[in-house]
């Protein structure tokens, strides 16, 4: 099995909505990566992520309250301007630097459905996280993929978007968000 592509046999789950109360739980650290149930939940998160066109996806989202994301960006129907990129499974990310720019972007969450929100977020970002093997890992993302990761690691601490809106007038729905990409 491959970093990237779950089993045949994976399923996809069911995503936690806003006001579901499991979404606002802290998760806990990862102890072992070389847990077969582990292996199998990175597997369904990316089957299920990629069925409901995210970009990303965070372990608490489908009611495990554990210390695990998945950032893939890439182009979809949600972020038709995303960037490519090889999902990248993280086990007990922390953030370990951020610039001091901001930058106001346009988010949407699977367990918010129908709405998007102007968020700020840090435009780069250091990152030091365990890998699907337990290999320790730092790198750097920059701009929507950072984005991608800071919205993730929100989830494992019980935040989603709305938390970090600055003012509920940067609330749209889906169809006026649509709106402004065409």
């Amino acid at each position: 099995m491959t970093q990237t592509h779950p089993s045949s046999n994976s399923r996809r789950l069911e995503i936690l909505q806003l006001g579901n109360p499991r979404l606002r739980d802290t998760a806990q650290a990862i102890a072992s990566s070389s847990d077969p149930a582990l292996q199998a939940l990175i597997d369904q998160l990316l089957v299920t992520m990629h069925a409901s066109n995210g970009v990303g996806i965070a372990a608490p989202q489908v009611g495990q309250p554990i210390c695990l994301v998945i950032v893939a960006s890439r182009p979809n129907p949600r972020y038709p301007d995303a960037p490519e990129m090889e999902p990248v499974p993280m086990l007990n990310p922390r953030l370990l630097s951020h610039s001091d720019e901001t930058v106001k972007g346009w988010e949407g969450c699977l367990s918010v459905p129908g709405i998007r929100g102007l968020v700020p977020r840090y435009r780069e970002i250091e990152v030091e996280y365990g890998d699907r093997h337990g290999n320790l890992r730092r790198q750097v993302f920059t701009d929507f993929v950072a984005r991608i990761v800071q919205h993730e690691v929100d989830h494992l601490n019980g935040l989603v978007f709305v938390d970090r809106v600055e003012t509920t007038r940067d609330l749209i729905t889906e169809q006026e968000y649509q709106k402004l990409l065409s």
